[in-house]
This record gives structure tokens, sequence and C-alpha cells, in this order.
């Protein structure tokens, strides 16, 4: 699941000079009357600044990420493949048509776990960002070097395979799309250091994976390495985590502010993988909607039971308003 950008770690953030507290430790250095608590409460603004900084920086790549042209707000069509041929472009004539687009882009056609498109003639198109002279079998996102990018419009639209289950579908994204360029903005609950939260990481048997449902009825069975356990006002919560292969864990979770300020099929956090204690940081200010908030042509995992919380995360990105 696309996630947004690595930031700098707050630590990183706090080595840069704030004037408050070079004042306040000046001043104490020099025999002046500045009580202890004056320079701690310089250094609790200095944190304050380091932080918000922090979250900002965050919120701005969040929306920078979702609204680029391959963002998710780009999506302008999820369209199944059956097997045979169909024919593709934007004419009521296809059998695949398209929102934007050519006319007439070519014919698609899917023979067992084969895919191969033709091109119409005099079109210019693109594969993998290289001119596409002729015939071509398409990768879908389950191969190892990911889907085949066939590209329209001068660059402005790309279409890609995926693969759900053991169906195929066409997944279209476009520059003009009316989720992108009518986007409403994102809203959040205030950033709060409290709900950066101290837990620790609970493994599980190696090579246990969950089941983990999607937002169009299909299930997969994802690595499931281990849970992260936390406390909040004196009661411990539980995530299951995922692990999909990259530098962090991929949590999926509901709680008692779904539907009701939050989206109302859960939201995504990625944490980063526990240190030698087993401690990791679970910071619910990242907390963000999956790309199903923003359009119909997503294909979201949804909350697994074990991470349906009886708990209101107050944190985070709220429901998206459009």
């Amino acid at each position: 699941m696309a996630k947004p950008p690595k930031l700098k770690t707050l630590s990183m953030l706090l080595c840069v000079p704030v004037l408050g507290v070079a004042v306040a430790v000046a001043l104490a250095g020099c025999g002046g009357d500045t009580p202890s608590n004056a320079i701690k409460d310089a250094q609790m603004s200095a944190e304050m600044i380091a932080f918000n900084t922090q979250q900002d920086a965050w919120r701005e790549q969040r929306r920078s990420g979702l609204l680029a042209p391959d963002g998710w707000a780009s999506l302008t069509g999820l369209h199944w493949i059956g097997p045979g041929s169909h024919y593709l472009g934007s004419d009521t004539d296809n059998g695949i048509q398209l929102t934007v687009g050519p006319e007439h882009m070519g014919m698609l056609e899917l023979d067992g776990e084969a895919l191969r498109f033709v091109p119409e003639k005099g079109l210019a198109l693109t594969l993998d960002g290289e001119p596409l002279a002729g015939a071509t079998a398409l990768r879908a996102d389950d191969d190892p070097a990911g889907p085949s990018e066939l590209g329209f419009d001068d660059g402005k639209g790309v279409a890609t395979v995926i693969k759900r289950g053991e169906r195929y579908a066409l997944r279209v994204r476009h520059a003009d799309a009316p989720t992108r360029t009518g986007f409403s903005g994102l809203d959040y609950w205030p950033a709060d250091p409290d709900w950066q939260i101290d837990g620790a990481f609970v493994a599980n048997p190696p090579g246990q994976t969950m089941e983990v449902a999607n937002i169009i009825g299909t299930f997969e069975q994802v690595s499931n390495p281990g849970a992260i356990e936390f406390e909040r006002e004196g009661v411990t919560y539980r995530i299951e985590a995922l692990d999909e292969g990259g530098g962090e864990l991929f949590l999926v979770f509901a709680d008692r502010t779904s539907g009701h300020g939050s989206y109302g099929a859960g939201r995504f956090l990625y944490v980063p993988r526990p240190d030698a204690d087993g401690r990791v940081t679970v910071d619910f200010n990242h907390a963000y909607n999956p790309p199903c908030a923003f359009t119909a042509f997503a294909t979201c995992p949804l909350p697994p039971l074990e991470n349906r919380l009886d708990l209101a995360i107050t944190a985070g990105e709220k429901a998206y308003g459009h």
C-alpha cells in the first residue's frame, strides 16, 4: 500500500537551535537570576516547535503524495477483465470504456494468466516510458518487476493491470481526474505529543500470516510477524501488525472514531520496526485515510477483527469531507 514519505525523526529536528533555549541557558550561565524552571519551559517550547514542524511537514508530504499525477486522487477507473479480447477506449462502443482517454486505444486480451495488448494503429502510446510500436505482453502487479505501465494522452494517463485474488483488473489513472482537480483538502485532529505512544512488540510464531479482507470482497494472506501492545489511560490495547516487506510495519485499524469523525472503514498507519528490546513508538498523529476514502477505484484492505479497538483515537487524519 502506498504510504506517505518518511520524515526526519523528532530527535533530529531537535538539533535545530531555538533562540529561546539559547537565551535562557546563556542567562543562567552568566549568573543571572533565571530559575531552572524557566530553562525547562524554554526546552519544552523548543520540543513543541520541533514536534509541530515535523507534523506540518508530514502532512504536507501526505497531501503532495496524494495529489501527485500518479497519486491515489488521480484514479479514473477500475475495470475487471474477463477472459478473451476487449476493446479499450473512451468511446461507448468499447468493451472497456475509459472515463478519460483516446476514443479507441487498442485491444486487451486475457488468456489464462497471460495478458496481451494490441495498440490502435497510429496512436501514440508508451510502455514503461518507451514508445509502444506494436503488440506486447503486459505484467500485472503480482509480477516481481511490478506492473507494466501503459501511457496515453501524452503521459497524463497511465493504465496498469492489478490482480486481486484470481481476478485481473485494469486500473486507470489520469492527471485530469475530477478527484484530483476537485480535491477539497485534508482535515486533522490537532497534533498532540500525547498520541506518540511507546509500545511493545509481541512476536508471533515465524511464518504466521493473517487473512485480510479488502473492500471488494476478496481475501489475502499477509505476513503477520507480531502485534504491538500499548497502554492508554491504564488500559492495554493490541494491534496486529502486517509486514509488506519494507522497512516498517503496517497497521490497519478501526477505533471508536471510525464513522464518527474518521473514515468509516478504518485508517492506516506505518510504524518503525521494533528495536533490540522490542520497543516501538506508535505515532497516531500519522494515522491516515486509505485510498478508498478518496476514490471508488481502489481495493483497500479492511481492519481485521483483532484491530478494531474500543478506543477513540482522536489523532491523525479525519474523514475526507468532499
